[in-house]
């Protein structure tokens, strides 16, 4: 399969990477879900999969590959490269009409070439798909992780880690840093729960597919940050300054609860192609206010109008 090859993809390529990962990812959905059951498995129809716009969240915040075959689109590989040595492959797909001719498996081969200094990898799989189980172990993945959803996969290399510095398998329970350079320290797989971190520099600092469940942070300098692909459900956000945040393709969960502002500055916020059933918006003021470029002053006057005029 030399004639396979990987490019970084593009915000051009958005809408053709989404049409074909919705193609493959329903067919797979086709072939281990039952339709009389009603079963949403996100390894196999993951949050967002038939979505451009999170294709192109992907496009730019992750490390996004087509996969071309004698030039030709086929599939995509998507991935997160956590500081130098740990990567994780978030997605993987090549179009039904391609597969079985072992694609993947040298997809997954060229991945690992261009990240050569990655020693850990590792991904998820629905505990359905019965033949990506021995796909990945036929690449050199071991299983971590087995429950009735999910399967979870790993792959170290063997090679010690360059800058001889790694520190592997050490309980360090309850220890205290204190005035340390730690800069550029990585982390993979350490529980941390119940530590805590005061007058410290996490400047540039990147977290993905960690547990943050229960956490406090408080009195946190967070501009120019990033938040993307996150549940939120039943989160609160108090004494926070919002100025310039963006909120887009946000959706309130499955369980649909409501978003609730109160004794809030919201002063020129704009709300578009959004969905805003059963909104209720009491004792605020609405001062230059505009619904479908009317104002809601004027609509409110002309409705009190209408509803004290006296009969005649």
């Amino acid at each position: 399969m030399s004639n396979i090859s990987l490019e970084k993809a593009s915000l051009d390529d958005a809408e053709k990477l989404t049409e074909l990962m919705k193609k493959t990812f329903d067919e797979e959905a086709k072939k281990w879900l039952s339709p009389h059951e009603n079963i949403v498995d996100y390894n196999i129809q993951p949050p967002g999969y038939s979505s451009v716009e999170m294709t192109k969240y992907m496009i730019e915040e992750l490390d996004y590959y087509r996969v071309q075959y004698n030039e030709e689109l086929v599939g995509g590989i998507i991935v997160t490269i956590t500081g130098k040595a740990f990567g994780r492959i978030d997605r993987i797909f090549i179009a039904p009409e391609y597969q079985g001719r072992g694609m993947g498996s040298k997809v997954i081969q060229l991945i690992e070439e261009e990240f050569p200094q990655v020693r850990t990898w590792d991904l998820e799989t629905s505990s359905r798909q019965v033949t990506n189980h021995y796909f990945y172990k036929k690449m050199g993945y071991e299983t971590t992780l087995e429950t009735e959803d999910e399967y979870c996969f790993i792959k170290r290399k063997e090679e010690p880690a360059t800058n001889g510095k790694a520190v592997v398998n050490k309980d360090l329970s309850n220890s205290q840093y204190e005035n340390n350079n730690m800069k550029n320290t990585e982390c993979y797989q350490v529980n941390l729960e119940g530590s805590s971190f005061c007058n410290s520099s996490l400047m540039n600092a990147q977290f993905s597919n960690c547990n943050l469940s229960s956490s406090s942070f408080q009195n946190i300098n967070l501009r120019h940050s990033l938040y993307a692909d996150l549940n939120l459900s039943n989160s609160k956000f108090r004494l926070v300054t919002l100025g310039g945040v963006s909120f887009m393709d946000t959706d309130l969960g499955d369980a649909g609860h409501p978003i609730s502002f109160e004794r809030c500055d919201l002063q020129g916020t704009k709300i578009k192609n959004s969905t805003l059933r059963n909104v209720e918006i009491n004792n605020s003021d609405l001062t230059g206010m505009r619904i479908d470029g009317i104002p809601v002053e004027e609509l409110l006057e002309a409705y009190y109008q209408v509803k004290n005029k006296k009969p005649d």
